[in-house]
């Protein structure tokens, strides 16, 4: 069982020790994303280009793999960066943003899969059932399905794959094997916002760079994201003053606001 001490010893380190994340993400939210790696105390770098994916890669302490803008000389960057981290032995954590919506998507995302790349897949309820089941229930990038009704998928999907599945909803649900953890943490107005899930993905990578365990990591992530969405909507009216508290929030983030609004359990 994690504790909002242990939430706060990874904080800690993140902040001492701004690890590098190496992030090829989606046009949409590189920006965004990058913000809520620095509010966190991380180091991001976007950098995509076939050229130096490689040669990034060994200077990171995580892989960020979100397929929300797929191209063709993408996924060969995505593929020679996790070949790379994996050779490295860096975590990577792959967000399969919109799985189910199209075979380009599934297709990739299952090879990804299948290569042995991640230490945490992170989607939400319909991209996780999509990979589970190789269905096309999507609707873009947004969820019809719950966490809830993810968590048989997602644990078929970790057994299979040997990874920790992190299932973004408003609960969301860690899955490591037999491990379960139930987030209850965060804020309607975050999917109000885009880019939310893909910065959760983000910070999952800072808190992997920290944390061997991807089950703690993951679960420490989406637990950081939830209470930092608490806190913005505490001063924030709607989505776009709630976007810039939601960086403030992360920045100023307090071991007594990870104790007092932590959310966690056993499911």
């Amino acid at each position: 069982m994690t504790s909002s001490e242990a939430i706060w010893q990874d904080l800690g380190r993140i902040r001492a020790e701004s690890p590098l994340v190496h992030n090829i993400t989606n046009y949409v939210v590189m920006n965004s994303t990058a913000n809520a790696l620095l509010a966190l105390g991380a180091s991001p770098v976007m950098a995509h280009a076939v050229e130096e994916v490689e040669e990034m890669v060994g200077l990171a302490a995580a892989l960020v793999i979100n397929i929300g803008t797929l191209s063709g000389p993408w996924i060969e960057a995505m593929f020679l960066a996790g070949r790379a981290a994996r050779r490295k032995g860096i975590p990577i954590v792959l967000d399969p943003v919109g799985c189910g919506a199209t075979r380009l998507r599934t297709e990739t995302a299952l090879r990804m899969l299948k290569e042995g790349w991640p230490a945490v897949l992170r989607g939400n309820g319909s991209e996780i059932r999509a990979l589970f089941h190789s269905e096309g229930a999507t609707k873009g990038v947004d969820s019809r399905h719950s966490a809830e009704d993810a968590l048989e998928a997602a644990q078929g999907l970790s057994i299979r794959f040997g990874c920790a599945v992190s299932v973004s909803g408003p609960v969301d649900f860690v899955i490591h094997g037999d491990s379960v953890l139930r987030v209850a943490n965060g804020h309607p107005l975050m999917p109000r916002v885009t880019g939310m899930g893909c910065a959760a993905s983000a910070l999952t990578g800072a808190f992997a760079a920290v944390n061997r365990s991807p089950l703690h990591a993951a679960a420490h992530a989406m637990a950081v994201m939830g209470i930092a969405g608490e806190m913005a909507a505490e001063q924030a009216p709607g989505p776009g003053s709630f976007h810039v508290q939601f960086l403030d929030a992360l920045y100023r983030l307090r071991e007594d606001d990870i104790a007092g609004r932590l959310k966690m359990e056993t499911a």
